[in-house]
């Protein structure tokens, strides 16, 4: 099973997660790390190095983040790049986590986990009124009304 550090500012990270669980229940091989401000970007290295090593990393190790960019996001690319099969994922969204946490079991692939994560948490994002416009048949002005 793919491990999973979910990490983010301030209480991101373990929020994110408590909602999570909440719908789908507790998760194994996940743990989330925020980033409050009073700690430095070292201890936040020091605390995402110390998590991974709890972590079993045989079938990979995923890093879910908040912000492209952000000190938690280049944190978990600097322990992606020593691991073998590791990746980074920015802009985590409820739906995407919630999504991949329940598919884990199936996916063995990192490349695979990744790319469903991203279609998930794209998926996720929507504005109901474009969705409903979407989905809304248009009569045409040629077309008589009920």
């Amino acid at each position: 099973m793919i491990s999973l550090i979910i990490t983010g500012h301030g209480h991101f990270a373990s929020g994110l997660f408590s909602a999570v669980e909440q719908v789908i229940g507790p998760q194994e091989q996940c743990i989330a790390v925020d980033f409050p401000p009073e700690m430095s970007t070292q201890q936040l290295d020091e605390k995402l190095t110390q998590v991974l090593a709890s972590l079993p990393q045989q079938d990979g190790v995923l890093f879910f983040t908040d912000l492209l960019g952000g000190s938690p996001f280049r944190s978990s690319v600097l322990l992606s790049q020593i691991l073998e099969h590791s990746d980074v994922v920015a802009g985590t969204n409820m739906q995407m986590l919630a999504e991949m946490l329940m598919e884990r079991d199936d996916i063995s692939s990192t490349e695979t986990f990744v790319t469903q994560a991203l279609a998930c948490g794209q998926q996720g994002m929507l504005s109901f009124k474009q969705k409903q416009r979407e989905t809304t048949p248009s009569l045409s002005s040629d077309e008589d009304g009920i």
